[in-house]
């Protein structure tokens, strides 16, 4: 596998719905149920306001990312792969990817997740450290060179 990120073009948001619809919507939906008008209006506020890069296999669309780099921190988030791609160690290449650019740049990782999402092990695994939480989501950092 080839694994690599592009600049997200606007052509790209009915994928990168797509791609959260399939990641995230079965752990929304469990505790919400998923609300296709709700979710559309919510992931098109955050994709006009955070940088987004697609996650290709070759050629192939996979997922997405977001990062974002703040005076303080980088901030990780709206990771969704493809059900098809996840558990085999995609996620962690990209996480890596990341967290390499942190530590070139000495500033902590910061990420939040739903509670009930299976993801924590691959947080844990690397370094993260949970932070806070509330009702729904755990908040974790990761420190430079932390893995």
């Amino acid at each position: 596998m080839q694994i690599t990120l592009r600049t997200a073009v606007p052509e790209d948001y009915e994928f990168s719905l797509e791609a959260k619809r399939q990641a995230l919507g079965p752990h929304i939906a469990v505790r919400w149920g998923w609300n296709e008008d709700f979710q559309d209006e919510m992931h098109r506020k955050r994709w006009s306001e955070r940088p987004w890069s697609i996650i290709q296999n070759e050629e192939q669309s996979i997922g997405t990312l977001s990062v974002e780099k703040k005076e303080d921190h980088i901030r990780f988030g709206e990771f969704y792969l493809l059900p098809e791609y996840q558990r085999q160690g995609i996620g962690s290449r990209v996480l890596r990817l990341v967290l390499d650019k942190a530590d070139t740049l000495r500033l902590p990782v910061r990420l939040e997740y739903l509670k009930w999402n299976p993801v924590a092990s691959l947080y844990l695994r690397n370094g993260f450290e949970v932070v806070s939480q509330n009702d729904i989501h755990f908040f974790l950092t990761r420190e430079p060179n932390a893995s």
